[in-house]
C-alpha cells in the first residue's frame, strides 16, 4: 500500500488492539468466492513526481475555461472570484473545520455562519436564513416538503420553468413522502396557467428569474398560490436580487437558490451551495441548523447553534429534514465573496450581466439566431436555431466555445432551442467572437 503513512508496525499495533490477526480476518463476511485473489491488474505504483505528472495528464484532456470562453449556465455560472476568498477558505482552521458543535472553541466559525444567514436573509428580503443546504435542488426539495407540514395538503405545484434538475430531485423526494407534483404549464417562457391549484396545493414553486432567463411575474404568482390558501416558494438567483426587487418584498414564504455564484467555481458540477431562507414563523422547521447571537454572563457578544431540528440531534420523528450537514466551506466562500463586493459591487456585477446579455442577444440575432421568448431576461436566454443545436454546440466547442444548452432534451417544444448564459465576466470582443461563430455554424 505506497499511499498509505502505516507501515507493518503500525497495521499490526492497530490489529492487536481490535483483537483481528489479520487485515483480511476485518472482511471475513465477505464469500471467499467474490475475493480478488493475488495482485490487481494495475500498473506499478509511481513516485510522488511521476503520479502529480501523471495526474496533471489526465487533468490536460478535461475542457477547460483557460482555454474555451463559457457561454453555457443552466444552473452554474463562470462568474468573477475575488483572489481574497481562496486565501481566506484556505486557512486551515477553515479547511479542518466541521460542525462548531462546542461554541466556546468555534466563535470564528459561527460568527461567519450567523454572517453568511445575515447576508443571503438580506439579499432574498426575508425574515431568517439557515446556514445552507447542499444545493439549490435539495433546497427546493426541502421547502415544499415543509409547506406539507404546514399545510397538511399532498400536491406541490411546481412551474415546467424551473430548473429541470431541481424538478426531478422534488419528484425523487415527493415520491418518497407520498406527494403529488403538479407541474404548471407555461407560455412564452412564462409560468401561466395557474387553473390546476386547488384546495390540495401546498405550495406554488417559480424561479426568479426563471430557467429560460425570464423574469417572472412573483405578484401574480402571489396572488394565485393566495387564491387557494398554498404558500409561496420561490427559486432565486442571488446575484439577480442585487438588482431585482428581492422575492420577499412579493410576500414569497421560502426563498430557496444556488449560491455556487458568489465566490464558488464551477468546477465539474460542483460544489455547491444551497440557500435557504423564509418566514420568522417558519423558524422551527427549517431544515438544517440556524446560528444565532448572544452575549455571554460578561455581556460580550458571542454566537450559538441556536436550531438543530435533523435527527442527528432530536427524535428522529421530530426531526425536519434528514440532511445531516451544511455546505459550511461554500457557505465561507459565499460570505467572504458578499463582503469584499458589499451591495455596490453585487449590484455593479448585476448591472455589467444585464449590458453584456443585452448585447450578446442583439449580436447574435445579427448572426442568425432567434430570441425564442420576448420577455424581460437576467444573464440568460434562449434562442432558436435553424440547425440542430448539439451539432452547433460541438461545432462551437473547436472553434473555443462552450457555447449553450440544447433544451431539446429537457422541453421537446424547444428542440431547436439554445440556453445561452452571459455574466460580467464576459467582454465584448468574446460576444462578437462568439456571434461570429454562430454564424459560421448555422449558415
Amino acid at each position: 500500500m505506497p499511499y498509505t503513512p502505516h507501515t507493518e508496525a503500525d497495521v499490526r499495533a492497530m490489529l492487536d488492539t481490535i483483537g483481528a490477526s489479520s487485515i483480511d480476518e476485518l472482511f471475513r463476511e465477505i464469500p471467499e468466492n467474490l475475493r480478488v485473489k493475488g495482485e490487481l491488474d494495475i500498473p506499478s505504483a509511481l513516485d510522488e513526481d511521476r503520479l502529480f505528472r501523471h495526474l496533471a495528464e489526465l487533468a490536460s484532456r478535461n475542457i477547460n475555461l483557460v482555454d474555451k470562453v463559457s457561454f453555457l449556465g443552466a444552473g452554474i455560472y463562470d462568474r468573477f472570484i475575488p483572489a481574497s476568498v481562496g486565501a481566506i477558505i484556505s486557512r486551515g482552521e477553515f479547511l479542518t473545520a466541521y460542525t462548531p458543535y462546542q461554541p466556546e472553541l468555534s466563535q470564528g466559525y459561527l460568527q461567519t455562519i450567523y454572517e453568511f444567514q445575515t447576508m443571503v436573509a438580506e439579499l432574498y428580503g426575508m425574515e431568517v436564513a439557515n446556514a445552507s443546504m447542499y444545493d439549490a435542488a435539495t433546497a427546493m426539495a426541502e421547502a415544499a416538503i415543509l409547506t406539507h407540514g404546514i399545510k397538511g395538503r399532498n400536491t406541490i405545484a411546481v412551474s415546467r420553468a424551473v430548473h429541470p434538475h431541481y424538478r426531478q430531485v422534488l419528484s425523487t423526494y415527493g415520491w418518497s413522502v407520498e406527494l403529488n407534483v403538479q407541474e404548471i404549464d407555461t407560455t412564452d417562457g412564462e409560468t401561466s396557467d395557474y387553473s390546476g391549484l386547488n384546495e390540495d396545493t401546498a405550495c406554488v414553486i417559480v424561479q426568479y428569474p426563471n430557467f429560460f432567463g425570464v423574469i417572472e411575474d412573483l405578484e401574480r404568482a402571489r396572488a394565485e398560490a393566495d387564491r387557494v390558501g398554498a404558500a409561496l416558494i420561490v427559486v432565486a438567483d442571488p446575484t439577480a436580487c442585487a438588482l431585482l426587487k428581492p422575492p420577499g418584498e412579493y410576500g414569497a414564504d421560502i426563498v430557496v437558490g444556488e449560491g455556487q455564484p458568489l465566490g464558488i467555481a464551477m468546477g465539474y458540477g460542483g460544489p455547491l451551495l444551497g440557500l435557504f431562507a423564509c418566514k420568522k414563523d417558519l423558524v422551527r422547521r427549517i431544515p438544517g441548523r440556524i446560528v444565532g447571537r448572544t452575549t455571554d454572563a460578561q455581556g460580550t457578544p458571542g454566537y450559538v447553534m441556536t436550531l438543530r431540528t435533523r435527527e442527528q440531534d432530536i427524535r428522529r420523528e421530530k426531526a425536519t429534514s434528514n440532511i445531516c450537514t451544511n455546505e459550511a466551506l461554500m457557505a465561507l466562500a459565499a460570505t467572504v465573496y458578499m463582503t469584499c463586493l458589499g451591495k455596490n459591487g453585487m449590484e455593479s456585477i448585476a448591472e455589467t450581466s444585464v449590458r453584456n446579455t443585452q448585447y450578446a442577444i442583439k449580436k447574435l440575432g445579427e448572426a442568425g439566431a432567434k430570441l425564442r421568448f420576448e420577455r424581460p431576461v437576467f444573464g440568460e436566454f434562449v434562442v432558436e436555431l435553424p440547425k440542430d443545436p448539439v451539432a452547433v454546440r460541438d461545432r462551437l466547442l473547436e472553434d473555443g466555445f462552450l457555447a449553450g444548452l440544447p433544451l431539446g432534451d429537457y422541453y421537446p417544444e424547444l428542440a431547436n432551442g439554445l440556453l445561452v448564459a452571459v455574466t460580467e465576466t464576459r467582454t465584448r470582443d468574446e460576444i462578437d467572437r462568439f456571434a461570429s461563430a454562430i454564424y459560421e455554424a448555422i449558415r
